[in-house]
This record gives structure tokens, C-alpha cells and sequence, in this order.
């Protein structure tokens, strides 16, 4: 057994596993060393936890479309954090047209709905495009070569729009409605966060009631299974992946709207960072599952508020929130070194076996 074992084991498997143990230990000393300090109240931490769960609301509505687009093709969009881009970026412009008009703040909930409707158009547009010229003339090419063109199309998209709107940095006008916050004792809610969970957990649920209790999504789920034999029982694939590119560019459209309003200011380059940590919610939770899309954004964003003040502060760290990103960025490789099919997403595969 024991020459099993050795011949099992290499020395990389060694390594990963030492760094692996070591930054669990960093970790835990950290947030024990932060705890016992007394540094930061009740309030301070839920406040965090507040921001994080309204993050991990934007972050699970982008990665739908990372998910859905997988559970379909077995392809990473890796184009889609500019689908999640083209939205804002887009109704921005309406946005500041709106402001200066005063219909704005005299008609908020209006406002939000017709930023929404144009954000989602855009991005869902964004998304098909990608689709019927990117994607679908390569669909029987070996999967290097979709992942290779979705880079590229990333790339274009990006400065195509840098192109259209410009390099700088737009912002967007928030409604005085929602420049405030309610307090329920020791809990500060901003109302641009009580919209944010809100609005991502209503988009949630009804992605999720379309994949699992409309013909559409019987169908998208009879294509994931074998696309070959759901053409000879009469779905048109075509269509249905059509459908899935629509709906996570819709996700994504909607996505811009909340971010915008936690973080109002948009550019070219907007969906780069949160695209990465929708697509390391996706693989978390199980790539291709949609409520492991949904458990992973929230842990990713509750971890991305919370975790650099508790893991680093109570290490001398000068500036921990300056490492909010490579916190992500660690997860996501070692969710891919430990196990790569998520939470969520073993126990679909052995319910498939």
C-alpha cells in the first residue's frame, strides 16, 4: 500500500498541497490574530457582509452566462465579461441624458426600468452576435478553437467600444431616492445595495424558473445531455443555443445595472475583473449548474468583502483590501487544482453516471 501511495505521489502533488496547508494557515492565524484584536465592531463586519452579498448578487447574474453557455457547448465565453460591459457602457449615456432632464429623479423607478431595458437589450444583442458569427461556424472545431476566437472576440469588443464611446470614464447619476440607508440596529443597509440583492435575487429566481419549469429550458437541458439525439427528437438546437446566449446576455445586461449602482463608473475595460470572478463563482459552485453559479458568486463576494480585513489584518498587512483580487484569483486556482468540478457539480455528474 505504502508503494502505492508513493507511486501515486509526485513532488508536485507535494508542493501544491505544502502551499496549499500554508495558506490555510496563514489564514486561520490571521483571523484569529484579527479577531482577538478587537479592531473592528459588529457593525463593521456586517456592513461588510452586507456589501458582500449585494457583490455576490452581480457577480451570480454574470456568471449565468458563463454557466448556461457551458452546461450547452462545453465552451468558457470568455467574451462574455464584454457582453456584461456593452450594457452600462451603452445606457450610460441614457442615464446622464435622463439626469439632465430631471426625468430621473422625478421618475426613478421609470429611470431604472428603461436603463435596465436598454442595458439588457444591448448585452443580449452583444451575446447573439457572438453566437451566430463567432461561435456557431466553429461549433464542430476541436474546443481549442472556440476558446481561442471567444479570447479574440473579448479583445475586439473592447476596443471596438473604446472606439464608439471613448477611453475615459463615465459616471452614472444615482436618483436621490437612492442616496441613503436604513438602519435596522447595528445593520446599515445603503439603499443602492437594498436594490442590488433585491433586483439580483428577483433575476435569479426567474433564470432559474425558466431552465427548470418552461419548454425552453427542458429543451436547453435535453441539448446539454446529447445535442444529437435532441435534433432527432425534434428540438432545434440551433434555436435553443440562440436562446442560452439571449438569456446570459440578458443576466449579464442586467448584472452592469446593479454594479453600476454599488460602483458608478463605467469604461471599455469595466468587465474584465468582475467577468474573472463570475467565472470563479461559476467553477466554485460547479460550472454548468446554475444554483451552484448562484452559491459560488455569493461566496465569492461575501469572502472578497469580508476576507482581506480578516485574514490579513490581524497580520500587520498595511493595506488588505488592496487584496481583494488575488484573494479571488487564489480560489479560482485552487478550486481548479482540488476540485475542479465545484461544490455542486459532483454530484451532478454522478447523478448523469
Amino acid at each position: 500500500m505504502l508503494r502505492t501511495w508513493r507511486q501515486r505521489i509526485e513532488l508536485t502533488d507535494i508542493l501544491v498541497w505544502g502551499i496549499g496547508i500554508s495558506i490555510g494557515v496563514v489564514v486561520i492565524v490571521g483571523t484569529i490574530a484579527t479577531l482577538k484584536s478587537g479592531k473592528y465592531s459588529t457593525a463593521t463586519w456586517l456592513d461588510l457582509g452586507i456589501k458582500g452579498l449585494a457583490l455576490g448578487g452581480v457577480y451570480a447574474l454574470i456568471a449565468m452566462g458563463y454557466t448556461l453557455v457551458y452546461g450547452i457547448l462545453r465552451m468558457i465565453n470568455f467574451a462574455h465579461s464584454e457582453v456584461f460591459m456593452s450594457g452600462p457602457f451603452t445606457a450610460v449615456f441614457l442615464a446622464n441624458a435622463l439626469a439632465r432632464s430631471g426625468f430621473l429623479n422625478k421618475q426613478p423607478v421609470v429611470s431604472l426600468i428603461l436603463l435596465l431595458a436598454l442595458s439588457m437589450g444591448v448585452s443580449m444583442t452583444i451575446a447573439l452576435l457572438l453566437e451566430r458569427i463567432a461561435y456557431r461556424p466553429l461549433r464542430a472545431a476541436p474546443r481549442l478553437v472556440p476558446l481561442i476566437t471567444a479570447i479574440g472576440a473579448s479583445f475586439f469588443l473592447q476596443y471596438t467600444f473604446r472606439g464608439l464611446y471613448g477611453s475615459g470614464f463615465q459616471t452614472y447619476p444615482i436618483p436621490t431616492i437612492l442616496q441613503g440607508n436604513i438602519t435596522f440596529g447595528q445593520i446599515r443597509l445603503f439603499n443602492t445595495q437594498i436594490v442590488a440583492i433585491l433586483g439580483a435575487l428577483a433575476m435569479m429566481l426567474i433564470l432559474y424558473g425558466i431552465v427548470q419549469w418552461t419548454k425552453i429550458g427542458k429543451a436547453m437541458r435535453a441539448v446539454s445531455e446529447d445535442k444529437e439525439v435532441a435534433a432527432l427528437m425534434g428540438i432545434d438546437v440551433d434555436r435553443i443555443i440562440a436562446v442560452t446566449f439571449a438569456l446570459g446576455g440578458a443576466s449579464a445586461g442586467a448584472a452592469g445595472i446593479l454594479y453600476a449602482l454599488l460602483f458608478p463608473v463605467v469604461n471599455f475595460f469595466m468587465g474584465f475583473i468582475p467577468g474573472i470572478k463570475a467565472f470563479t463563482a461559476a467553477v466554485l459552485g460547479g460550472i454548468g449548474n446554475v444554483a451552484g453559479a448562484f452559491l459560488g458568486a455569493i461566496i465569492i463576494g461575501l469572502i472578497e468583502s469580508v476576507g482581506p480585513l480578516l485574514f490579513l489584518d490581524g497580520l500587520g498587512v498595511p493595506t488588505p483590501s488592496q487584496l481583494k483580487d488575488a484573494i479571488a484569483f487564489t480560489i479560482l486556482v485552487f478550486i481548479l487544482i482540488f476540485r475542479p468540478t465545484g461544490i455542486l457539480g459532483e454530484r451532478l455528474a454522478q447523478a448523469k453516471a
